[in-house]
């Protein structure tokens, strides 16, 4: 009897095998619709699929519009913040501005170093031969501009103009490395003003170089550089970087400045040549050289 048992529970099982092999290559194979345990199966899974999904999906929206929730209160706190200083910078300036009016209808009209006139351009050219040293732009000699003006971005001073012609103009960017390619430049410290000058270009680093300070100044890294206006070519205040690291010359006699510069080089688009306002006194004196010597020659005549 047990032996009976036995040999019945083999073919059961041998059996359903059989059958399920069956099934598995009924549904393997390619039908154009489905049985009614297929169909029946299917749908008893969507709808059970869908009764956990709608609360589960419900739960994890509220948590994620909490989540959202917290995240625009934090930057609503960061923005009221930043609003809060931008007023107070606002008022900082308009009323630095009425000092300013003030003290110039006081004394007079008085020129400084900063003051110069700005012209928009747009760049139209760039040769890829020379596409770190020039860009051409469409302004020139009939829009008053002329060779050695400062140009400008949004973000700081880029370059001079080189050469011009009636209706463009060619600018020698900062990252040239032509040695005559020199800025007079002064670094914004919280105590003493330290100068320098801007000559020449780290490849490597990506950053200008800032050389001949004095040895006994203190510069710290992220410290502002601007033109200096004492070049008598560009004006005061001019953006130019930020500094990136200070080191010893190679003889140890003054130190030079690694700058990052303001602008990004590599994607220039639209400018501005700045035109200084306040002739320097070399420039005059130079004038007025040239005008005695003009005399002199007329009266050997």
């Amino acid at each position: 009897m047990p032996q009976f048992f036995l040999n019945k529970r083999l073919i059961i099982l041998l059996v359903s095998l059989i059958f399920l092999v069956a099934l598995i290559g009924f549904s393997l194979k390619e039908r154009d619709g489905l049985t009614w345990p297929e169909q029946f199966l299917k749908d008893t899974t969507g709808f059970v699929q869908n009764i956990f999904y709608k609360p589960a999906h419900y739960v994890a929206g509220f948590f994620e519009n909490v989540d959202q929730l917290k995240n625009t209160y934090e930057e609503n706190k960061i923005l009221r913040a930043r609003l809060e200083e931008y007023t107070l910078l606002e008022t900082q300036v308009q009323q630095l501005e009425k000092e300013n009016s003030e003290f110039r209808e006081l004394v007079g009209e008085v020129e400084t170093l900063r003051d110069y006139d700005p012209t928009p351009a747009t760049v139209i050219g760039r040769n890829p031969d020379q596409w770190r040293e020039q860009i051409i732009i469409n302004k020139g000699k009939q829009n008053g501009i002329e060779q050695n003006m400062a140009v400008i971005t949004a973000n700081g001073l880029i370059g001079k103009v080189k050469a011009t012609t009636p209706f463009t103009s060619t600018v020698q960017l900062l990252s040239s490395l032509d040695p005559q390619n020199r800025i007079s430049a002064y670094v914004q410290t919280d105590g003493e003003t330290v100068f320098g000058l801007i000559e020449g270009w780290d490849e490597e680093r990506g950053a200008l170089l800032l050389k001949r300070i004095k040895h006994d100044m203190d510069i710290e890294e992220g410290q502002k550089v601007l033109t200096s206006g004492l070049g008598g070519i560009f004006p005061e205040g001019l953006f130019i970087g930020e500094v990136l690291e200070v080191v010893p010359d190679e003889y140890g006699l003054t130190k030079m400045a690694y700058v990052l510069p303001a602008a990004d080089f590599y994607d220039i688009r639209q400018v501005m040549i700045v035109k200084r306002n306040m002739v320097s006194e070399l420039d005059s004196f130079e004038v007025e050289e040239e005008v005695e010597e003009e005399d002199l020659e007329e009266e050997a005549e």
